[in-house]
């Protein structure tokens, strides 16, 4: 019979939302609004200067500021019509006392010029903007299928988190994760690719692109790793024929077993050891032994990889990381204290924004992720040194584990015991 792989619920929200700015590109304008309010009034201050100082014809040049600031923040019909409105003024303020031909002539051709000039500028800048956000749009989507959006539920756990690369601009950073529901169970990788930027795209795109093959293939963990190592070393043999540099990637790879088990197992490739929080307690670091080495790099070593297996409780929170959190420094070259700051962030936690013990935590949301990413970027402002990836993956709680079982049942295999 056709194993039944569980379902995944993923938000596409953002994902649609980057596809329709990627077809209908709208940058950033003024509002009609505004522009009537600051126009009417940057006109009365003209006009009121005009008439105290009695000379309104010298003053009247002043309203060529109006086209020019709706040409820097309005659309190009608001930097038309307050290119209209200031050469009306300046016609008027003639009309009304002429002066000297030659004064008259020199102020009504600067006023036409300039606001000819603003109207080329606004188109320019539309089109620049609209290119510039085609591009950031382009990049969101190509994003969105690299990395997946968050969060994720799973019959184990519900995965949430913060990705944020070093410069907003970059299509991609060197961090990576991602979150496969799996007959296994719950397989979770995170990453941090050697290399910054578009150099690191194709190490990222081979561990990722292992990762999805097989995780739904392999039973074992050890032998997802073994996947992985094999889809690094591929690309870096490519890499090397073609003059780029090779890559190696620091992950942990993590399956979370189902909930009548409360455990997880995870092989350390070179990666930072989670935390795990459990209620008001000190979080405390999950102890994996011996690290192994990063994917990449395997056959410097004689030592086979091993999976580390460890308690996972209900209703409890995981919380990996990349060292763009633990290795953050502020501007004395001080490192972020993680494990300090990670726990007062869990005791000072508001009571009222944590599940309620049977009301499903898959739909609560999950906080800390986003807390520990303000805080760092406090400790460090106004840098950020590196790039920055949290995940939380929070176990559900224990009414959920007969849902659990019944949604596993019959299409989970039986376990091999890893090495």
């Amino acid at each position: 019979m056709e194993q039944q792989q569980p379902a995944v619920k993923q938000p596409q929200q953002s994902f649609d939302q980057a596809q329709r700015a990627l077809e209908h590109p709208q940058p950033k304008s003024l509002s009609t609004r505004a522009f009537l309010l600051w126009g009417l009034g940057l006109t009365l201050l003209v006009v009121g200067l005009s008439l105290v100082a009695g000379s309104e014809v010298r003053l009247v040049g002043l309203l060529i500021f109006l086209p020019a600031i709706a040409a820097s923040v309005g659309t190009v019909r608001q930097t038309q019509a307050a290119s209209g409105w200031a050469t009306a003024g300046a016609v008027v303020s003639i009309a009304r006392a002429p002066g000297y031909h030659l004064d008259d002539a020199i102020t009504l051709v600067l006023t036409l010029l300039f606001a000819g000039l603003a109207v080329f500028g606004a188109r320019w800048r539309i089109a620049r903007d609209t290119e510039l956000l085609r591009l950031r749009s382009t990049a969101a989507v190509v994003q969105q299928h690299i990395l997946h959006p968050l969060p994720e539920v799973t019959p184990q756990v519900r995965v949430d988190g913060v990705f944020e690369p070093l410069q907003e601009d970059k299509l991609f950073g060197g961090d990576i994760y991602d979150v496969a529901a799996t007959p296994f169970g719950t397989r979770v990788l995170i990453g941090d690719v050697q290399g910054k930027g578009l150099s690191a795209v194709g190490a990222a795109f081979a561990v990722l692109g292992g990762f999805r093959e097989a995780a739904h293939r392999e039973p074992t963990l050890t032998g997802l790793v073994d996947a992985l190592e094999t889809s690094v070393v591929r690309h870096n043999a490519y890499a090397r024929r073609s003059g780029e540099p090779e890559r190696f990637i620091t992950a942990l790879v993590l399956s979370v077993d189902p909930l009548d088990r409360g455990t997880a197992q995870v092989v350390n490739c070179g990666h930072l050891p989670p935390f795990l929080v459990r209620d008001s307690r000190q979080p405390c670091q999950v102890r994996l032994g011996e690290t192994g080495v990063p994917l990449g790099l395997a056959s410097l070593v004689g030592e086979e990889r091993s999976a580390a297996g460890f308690s996972f409780p209900p209703d409890s929170v995981l919380l990996l990381y990349t060292d763009g959190l633990s290795e953050a420094r502020d501007g004395a070259g001080t490192f972020y204290p993680l494990a300090e700051r990670l726990t007062a962030l869990v005791k000072g936690a508001d009571p009222a924004s944590r599940p309620a013990p049977g009301s499903g935590s898959d739909e609560a949301p999950t906080e800390l992720a986003q807390a520990l990413r303000d805080d760092v970027r406090a400790f460090t402002h106004p840098y950020q040194q590196d790039d920055l990836a949290i995940l939380t993956l929070r176990r559900h709680p224990a009414t959920d584990r007969a849902a659990g079982a019944a949604e596993t049942a019959g299409s989970t295999p039986p376990r091999r015991q890893e090495p």
